[in-house]
């Protein structure tokens, strides 16, 4: 019998891509993960979307729960250079957002000395669509003064209503449910604020006193101009409006602790309606 014959490895035999196939390979690739990509993102924001509603609402509940111990919602505050104090109501010189801690569980952060509190940031305060939990560093303009040279600030992604002195958040005095004379279903809360995100991290005017600032534009925005969303520029702050990360909407809280998608197309009218809590002029969120 005829032993078998070896044959060369001919071109066609050969494994492996071509230089035109590992090309082709490639462009499918590429098309795949362009397809993939804004889809993992839209999850992605609805992830981050939900969890921003979830913060608004925790806040609410941390009002409604102030307002069952006291008698009376957390006031706004008095001024930005007042740094959290002992009292309560109309004796707290700090904002709402160091006034809610104890009902959201933070009660050893609201304990502990002003600097702690001032600098303790706290992630329901942020929106994840835009930020993590942040801290600026700047002078001490406190009154009276903690006589240190800087002071590590927390800040906040959330706003009261509203800027005008007719919302459900007053400075100095604390308004109750009664106030509420248009409704507490019909009354803003509570919402995202607009910012500017080329400066975030970094000491503007609407972004630099921390979550414990009282009646300041970095806790209390109005409601008499459209919410807007975030922008990116080398100058400029979120010009005291509600707004967010969030492709066109943003989420805010009535009084009565429903959190609403807002769109920012929504009627100026309503908008402004809607965080005057005693208008007489009771509007809708479908309006």
């Amino acid at each position: 019998m005829a032993a078998p014959t070896d044959h060369p490895l001919r071109a066609s035999d050969r494994l492996g891509f071509t230089l035109v196939e590992l090309l082709v390979v490639i462009a499918i690739i590429g098309i795949l993960i362009g397809m993939l990509l804004p889809a993992v993102q839209s999850v992605r924001e609805a992830a981050n979307r939900t969890q921003c509603s979830n913060n608004v609402r925790q806040m609410a509940l941390a009002f409604q729960m102030h307002e069952s111990s006291h008698g009376f919602l957390p006031s706004g505050g008095w001024d930005w250079f007042r740094p959290p104090n002992d009292g309560i109501g109309a004796d707290q010189h700090a904002g709402w957002g160091y006034q809610i801690l104890p009902y959201i569980e933070a009660q050893a952060v609201y304990d502990s000395e002003p600097l702690v509190a001032i600098a303790t940031p706290n992630p329901i305060f942020f929106c994840p669509s835009r930020r993590g939990p942040q801290t600026v560093v700047g002078e001490d303009n406190y009154f009276p003064r903690f006589r240190i040279p800087e002071i590590t600030r927390a800040l906040c992604d959330y706003a009261g209503s509203n800027r005008d002195g007719t919302g459900a958040l007053m400075q100095f005095e604390p308004v109750t449910f009664a106030d509420m004379r248009d409704g507490t279903s019909n009354t803003f809360l509570i919402g995202e604020k607009r910012l500017n995100l080329g400066s975030l991290g970094q000491w503007q005017d609407d972004d630099n006193e921390g979550y414990t600032a009282g009646w300041n534009e970095d806790t209390i925005r109005r409601t008499d101009r459209s919410p807007a969303p975030d922008y990116s520029a080398p100058n400029g702050d979120g010009e005291l409006l509600f707004g967010s990360s969030h492709p066109a909407t943003l989420n805010m809280a009535l009084v009565d602790g429903s959190v609403h998608t807002i769109s920012y197309q929504i009627k100026l009218e309503v908008f402004e309606r809607l965080g005057d809590r005693a208008d007489g002029e009771v509007v809708s969120l479908d309006q």
